[in-house]
């Protein structure tokens, strides 16, 4: 095989203008350590930017192109690029410490204070592998499998379409001219007019899209999506040893500016009936402690905002969970996969979270404290930890992102007081930052909700952190002057760079696919219910040895009930399929058919064994012939006799 020939590359800054000798095969991460040693010591290497024009032209971040060779993107020999950077912020007043090249490792005093690296182990959410998760895929949109509503929205133009102007338009019915043609998605006058705050996900993609890869230039396509990475790169090229033991600006992350995220996963929250909410309240209402449970539901199109999508949640269910008056702990979720499967049978999956955080105002007229509100916070640093890693946990596949994935769907919703006293729900998501961030255990929540704390290198006891590399975090906000200046984060930053609002509601008319909800819930044992075969029987309308069939199968329309049923592990799969089907689309034909299975008998059989019996006819010479009523003393023997231990 020939070797790759050798082609000369120009580069032209501010500071002047340099070339370097490169193969066509070389990537754009490879020639970093030789543009910073042709540009001034100053030079932040995290804000590298290549382009192809001087103005106006198509800009990339230069830690962006990793994976990417120079022939893939179509230069050739003594083609040029414009290359752009911005400068370090100096340290505690003295001039910027100088970049660490290949051969140094990274030991400057603001980092690691010099200090030999010692056998200590603080691992984050999960230890670091031993490659980059950020590795590229080859050819995602060929290999990634998204969701079938995600291939329905990319096969969507998402143009707003707009009425003839009949003042500005001069054309005829069938003409078009700039006043009247459709909008794209993203269009910012749109958005202003009807108050959307964020751009839906497919908006923000087409975006992007349509500045990274432009078909009148016939470059190679490139993904558009690429996630955030801010941890220490472990397949670093350079040949050093790995990180702690060194360091180069290869693997070592950029620094951080945290900025509003302009786009959200999902734009809307749907609860398919109130009676949701009402049943979660009433844990509140009995016991005055807080309560969480997870949402299941499914993804659907979301018609209000340019290709948006909304969550719709049919069923709550509550976890084991340690409540108390000012939030809940929660404990081993041992079934968890078990009723993911009942979930998935059913045509549902896990898609957020909600919990209450209510405190009574004493009113005695159902009222209740404004907690959360512009002056104080609306998610607290701990909430946003605890969403973030449920988020990191439920990733979402995608084929425009590089790394085959690109944020998550999962969201956080919160029932507390509102203004007036009432019970409001907000519905949240913590941003594709806040999630690396927590991920890479840059942050920690504070005692303070409204504040999030950045972590030190150093552990509690001053030794240095063998898996926590923290790297300069900023952000930009308007001081009293009106003007954007930029913080530094540390020790601590608002919340709010790190969440996404989203919308809720309920539906004009109800489509709840479970049409029962009054079967004991899970896991409520503090406040005296449970879930016993008795309250299985009274459900499906079996008492002694008679059983009503179609009230049964009817009745088995409620989550609950058939996770249940799921844990007592009488039906077959293929029984518990069609019993999901039963419940799911109410078809009489199913519910039949679901009768005459053996493990449906089995479970009448069963229930009919351990179910309340009816009361037995008195006999005629156990009435006083006095006042025709049974006597008192046999009476009361008989209801003995016919009570029941449990």
């Amino acid at each position: 095989m020939a070797p790759p020939k050798p082609i000369i590359l120009r580069f032209e800054s501010k500071d002047g203008q340099f070339r370097l000798n490169v193969a066509e095969t070389d990537q754009f991460m490879s020639l970093l350590p030789q543009i910073l040693d042709n540009l001034p010591k100053t030079v932040d290497p995290g804000t590298l930017t290549l382009s192809n024009k001087p103005f106006g032209g198509e800009e990339r971040l230069l830690s962006s192109l990793k994976g990417v060779s120079i022939e893939r993107v179509g230069l050739r020999h003594g083609d040029k690029l414009y290359v752009k950077y911005g400068d370090q912020v100096p340290m505690n007043g003295h001039s910027t410490a100088p970049k660490a090249t290949d051969l140094q490792p990274h030991n400057s005093s603001n980092k690691l204070n010099g200090q030999p690296i010692l056998p200590a182990e603080d691992l984050p959410i999960a230890p670091p592998p031993l490659t980059s998760p950020t590795a590229t895929i080859k050819n995602p949109w060929e290999v990634v499998q998204q969701s079938p509503l995600d291939d329905r929205l990319d096969k969507q133009d998402g143009k707003i379409p707009r009425p003839r102007d009949q003042k500005m338009c001069r054309h005829g019915p069938k003409g078009m001219c700039d006043y009247c043609m459709p909008l794209e998605p993203y269009a910012p006058e749109y958005l202003e007019d009807k108050k959307i705050k964020h751009l839906s996900f497919h908006s923000y993609l087409r975006k992007i899209n349509s500045a990274t890869n432009k078909p009148e230039l016939k470059s190679s396509y490139m993904p558009p999506l690429s996630e955030p990475y801010y941890r220490v790169r472990r397949d670093c090229p350079s040949g050093h040893p790995p990180w702690p033991e060194g360091i180069c600006t290869k693997c070592q992350p950029s620094a951080i500016t945290l900025q509003p995220q302009p786009f959200r996963m999902v734009d809307h929250v749907e609860f398919s009936s109130p009676d949701l909410i009402n049943t979660l309240l009433d844990y509140w209402r009995k016991s005055g402690a807080q309560r969480l449970g997870f949402l299941y539901g499914r993804y659907e199109e979301y018609t209000e905002v340019p290709l948006g999508i909304k969550a719709v949640v049919e069923a709550i269910y509550e976890p084991p969970q340690l409540d108390e008056i000012d939030g809940c702990t929660l404990r081993e979720w041992e079934n968890e996969k078990d009723v993911d499967e009942v979930a998935r049978l059913c045509g549902l999956q896990k898609v957020g979270v909600i919990f209450t955080d209510l405190i009574d105002a004493g009113a005695s007229d159902g009222t209740v404290i404004c907690k959360r509100h512009i002056d104080s916070y609306f998610l607290s640093s701990l909430e946003i930890d605890f969403a973030a890693r449920l988020q990191a946990q439920n990733p979402k596949p995608t084929k425009w992102s590089d790394t085959g994935r690109f944020g998550s769907n999962f969201v956080t919703c919160v029932l507390s007081g509102d203004e007036d006293g009432g019970i409001a729900i907000s519905a949240f998501q913590a941003s594709n930052s806040a999630v690396e961030m927590i991920r890479a255990d840059i942050v920690e929540p504070s005692a303070d909700p409204s504040v999030m704390l950045v972590r030190a290198e150093e552990e509690d006891d001053g030794s240095p952190s063998r898996t926590r590399y923290i790297p300069e975090v900023f952000y930009r906000r308007i001081n009293e002057y009106g003007a954007s200046v930029q913080e530094n984060a540390k020790p601590s930053f608002p919340v709010e760079y790190l969440l996404v609002t989203l919308t809720h509601g309920f539906p004009t008319e109800s489509t709840a696919i479970f049409n029962t909800s009054d079967f004991a819930i899970e896991n409520r044992s503090t406040i005296g219910e449970s879930q016993e075969l008795s309250d299985v029987a009274k459900k499906l309308g079996v008492s002694g040895a008679r059983a009503d069939a179609e009230r049964g199968v009817r009745s088995a329309s409620d989550f609950h009930l058939l996770c249940f049923l799921h844990g007592l592990g009488i039906l077959t799969k293929d029984e518990e399929a069609l019993l999901c089907r039963v419940a799911k689309t109410h078809d009489l034909s199913d519910g039949f058919q679901l009768l005459n299975t053996p493990g449906w008998a089995t479970l009448l059989a069963i229930l009919e064994e351990s179910g309340e019996r009816p009361p037995k006819r008195p006999s005629p010479s156990s009435f006083d012939t006095t006042n025709g009523s049974l006597a008192d003393d046999e009476q009361l023997a008989k209801r003995f006799k016919g009570a029941s231990l449990r």
